[in-house]
């Protein structure tokens, strides 16, 4: 569990709750329009289906997931593993790799490794595993890609339907005060349920897969890299030099401090 997603969804609905709670006195029907909801959830789902393909929309679950979960290797994991599998290639030699690779649990650094060891030509690994990364990028951009559209197009769908109450209202003009009151509550609720939806759901959702796309193409980069200076043969110190490189100063500095 990523425990700031958990803080932040927590965070989040109690302090909608409590304002809620503190603006109705207990009257929670006043923020219920079973219109505005159905514009607002149907007009998200109608704007998903025509931009996404099906088999995109089918992986909501895997995308929920992904920002629930902790996913892959921290930056730090991979570098203390890279290390461990530089020292013993150096010591024992490269095949001697193979009896790690039982242990890893991350296919893309198995793969590289058992591309390495077979002796295939560098070129040919950095070659194949970028266009790994770059098939991965292309799949992570569909889970942001599916909150984003509910990002921008939430809003859109709360303003329609604040329009159509804001006229169902003037038409009633001079007519019964519970009607105008009750279309110019669809008016609001409408609105408040498409900006709830893109800033409090969507939008945080679609920016933790953005960024956890991010941090997971860096660590299959240094992967590769440490891959390919393990194959190379260079000191391990020089494959740990390629590995921090990657890395932001104070990222270093906490490093040599846990050394």
């Amino acid at each position: 569990m990523d425990k700031a997603s958990l803080i932040g969804l927590v965070v989040g609905l109690g302090m909608i709750v409590l304002v809620f709670y503190k603006a109705s006195h207990g009257n929670w029907a006043m923020f219920w329009s079973d219109k505005g909801l159905y514009m607002v959830g149907g007009g998200c789902v109608a704007v998903i289906f025509m931009a996404m393909p099906m088999d995109k929309i089918k992986q909501l679950p895997g995308y929920i997931k992904t920002f629930m979960f902790e996913k892959g290797m921290s930056t730090l994991e991979v570098i203390e593993l890279m290390n461990k599998l530089s020292e013993k290639a150096r010591r024992d030699g490269i095949l001697s790799l193979e009896t790690e690779m039982a242990n890893i649990k991350e296919p893309f650094l198995t793969n590289s490794l058992k591309m390495a060891i077979d002796g295939v030509d560098p070129d040919a690994i950095e070659s194949v595993q970028r266009l790994e990364i770059l098939a991965m990028h292309e799949r992570h951009k569909a889970g942001k890609k599916f909150f984003d559209l509910i990002k921008v197009y939430a809003p859109g769908w709360g303003l329609v339907a604040t329009l159509i109450g804001q006229i169902g209202m003037f038409a009633f003009l001079g007519g019964s005060i519970e009607v105008m009151g009750h279309m110019l509550a669809v008016a609001v609720v409408a609105t408040m349920y498409g900006a709830v939806a893109a800033n409090c759901i969507a939008g945080p959702m679609g920016d933790k897969l953005g960024m956890r796309s991010a941090e997971e193409i860096l660590n299959k980069e240094m992967m590769l890299q440490g891959v390919l200076s393990i194959q190379n043969g260079d000191n391990p110190r020089t494959t740990m030099d390629k590995m921090t490189a990657f890395m932001s100063q104070s990222g270093r500095a906490k490093m040599k401090l846990a050394a």
